[in-house]
């Protein structure tokens, strides 16, 4: 097992500002638990507003400088980043696990992995993104908006981090960022790679420190010219309010409520539940985009029961540095009662409780472990239906006719993602068409770093990846009359 950098716990009590690591300007901290052992890790230095204050002014200052670099010296930094996150991969799926839980078998292969791949996908897209057009007698200009502030959660913190800063890098604009105070070590592992890579100082910065304190004079500074954000819907309403002060842009990628549509043609209806099942466990269910309502035609409803329940049996559930760990523990205390309480009320409101429930699964007397739970006979409008979970609970919904599929799906407030099963990839494009979601997965395809992310109604604005991200961290120009070509 690869050794963690000593540096890393170092500094937990330092922010990284203006190229340097330098202490907090006042002494809270808080200290970061093991979710898997409740056992502490580190303490971490909270930030205030004159923190805040020095690292959005470290940004304005090196702004002018960096927007100024060309496109082969961005590339070569983050080829740099790239090479960076990639020796120091075993480490940072580590630290995933320890900050947490997910299981080292995930950290490593996923979460970790992906991060390399936005960097390579930002390298990709740079290589002819058109910072410079005409049309007719018009130059057309991209340019670096500014000074980014992004803050960024805690149930995939490392993919979060790097999909916004390496299109900031490369479009030639500097950030502050605020990682999540659940899950800071990966972010400061990142910090120290982008370091090592010759960033210039100032270009990136990193805090640590609550919503409503650093979140919020992030959201509001007067020097911030656009925010990136993604987390709950809630805290992302503070954001935007906490912005408009100053008319600035705001970026969100917010929560979702994704259903999983079986249509009537699945080839394979054992393959099709118990891949939905496994999707929805994937990161303990702590995951915005999780098919957590399975749509099921009555005629095949009640086998999909008996096929989810023996998935959910099956998950192995335990210490998520084992390799054979399927699914660790919910990151924190408040994360496991709220999921207890949402599964209370999946059983008082008259849901069919098939598999799972309430309390630790056997064998596990500490940690923020939770039973993978499936309920059966779910009704539209029940709160297991209707609320973001962010927990391993399943939802087994039937219906009738296509049209009701597609009208419960669309019930929700969210629209981030959505799923469809089909042996017929022209019907699921159809139903896909329908569905109010800003990504859907049709017979459970890979994600695709290149294609726009991002959701519909209250699951947040603006998309991410590949060119579309690019587009957030630009303002258009328009010069008439002047040299063109």
């Amino acid at each position: 097992m690869t050794q963690i950098s000593p540096s890393i716990f170092a500094n937990a009590r330092k922010f990284y500002i203006g190229g340097t690591w330098v202490c907090a300007s006042n002494r809270e901290t808080i200290e970061v638990l093991n979710p898997a052992t409740e056992e502490p890790i580190a303490w971490l230095a909270l930030g205030n507003v004159a923190d805040v204050d020095a690292a959005v002014e470290a940004a304005r200052g090196s702004f002018e400088s960096y927007a100024r670099t060309s496109v082969a010296e961005r590339q070569a930094l983050l080829r740099r980043i790239a090479d960076g996150l990639a020796a120091r991969r075993e480490e940072l799926a580590q630290l995933l696990t320890m900050e947490m839980g997910a299981p080292i078998t995930r950290a490593l292969s996923y979460q970790a992995a992906t991060a390399v791949a936005h960097i390579e996908e930002a390298i990709r897209v740079l290589e002819h993104y058109g910072f410079d057009s005409t049309r007719g007698g018009t130059r057309i200009l991209r340019e670096p908006i500014g000074v980014c502030a992004m803050i960024t959660p805690w149930n995939a913190p490392i993919m979060q981090i790097v999909s916004k800063v390496a299109p900031a890098l490369a479009t030639g604009c500097t950030s502050v960022l605020k990682a999540s105070e659940e899950s800071p070590f990966s972010a400061i592992l990142f910090a120290e790679i982008l370091h090592e890579a010759g960033t210039p100082p100032g270009v990136f910065n990193l805090l640590h420190g609550t919503g409503p304190v650093v979140g919020a004079a992030l959201s509001r500074h007067r020097l911030v010219d656009m925010v990136s954000f993604t987390g709950s819907t809630r805290a992302g309403i503070e954001v935007a309010k906490a912005a408009a002060e100053t008319v600035k842009r705001v970026h969100q990628e917010l929560g979702g409520k994704s259903a999983n549509i079986l249509l009537d043609d699945v080839l394979d209806l054992e393959t099709s539940v118990s891949r939905g099942v496994v999707a929805c466990y994937g990161n303990s269910g702590q995951s915005c985009i999780a098919p957590d309502r399975m749509l099921v035609p009555a005629h095949l409803y009640e086998q999909a029961i008996e096929i989810a329940k023996r998935t959910a049996a099956s998950i192995v559930v335990g210490d998520p540095m084992s390799p054979a760990t399927q699914m660790g523990p919910l990151v924190n205390r408040t994360q496991f009662d709220k999921v207890q309480k949402l599964i209370e009320a999946g059983i008082a409101e008259g849901a069919q409780l098939v598999a799972g429930g309430l309390g630790r699964p056997d064998g596990l007397d500490r940690g923020y472990f939770t039973r993978p739970t499936v309920f059966a006979g779910v009704k539209p409008g029940m709160t297991v239906e209707r609320e973001e979970i962010f927990g391993p609970v399943l939802s087994l919904i039937s219906y009738d006719s296509e049209d009701e599929a597609i009208r419960i799906a669309n019930g929700t407030d969210y629209g981030l993602a959505a799923y469809v099963q089909s042996s017929d990839p022209a019907r699921a494009t159809a139903v896909g068409r329908r569905l109010r979601a800003g990504y859907v997965y049709a017979n459970y395809a890979p994600p695709d770093y290149s294609a726009p992310f991002g959701g519909y109604k209250q699951s947040g604005n603006g998309r991410e990846y590949g060119e579309w991200g690019f587009e957030a961290f630009v303002e258009m120009k328009s010069i008439v009359g002047g040299e063109v070509g």
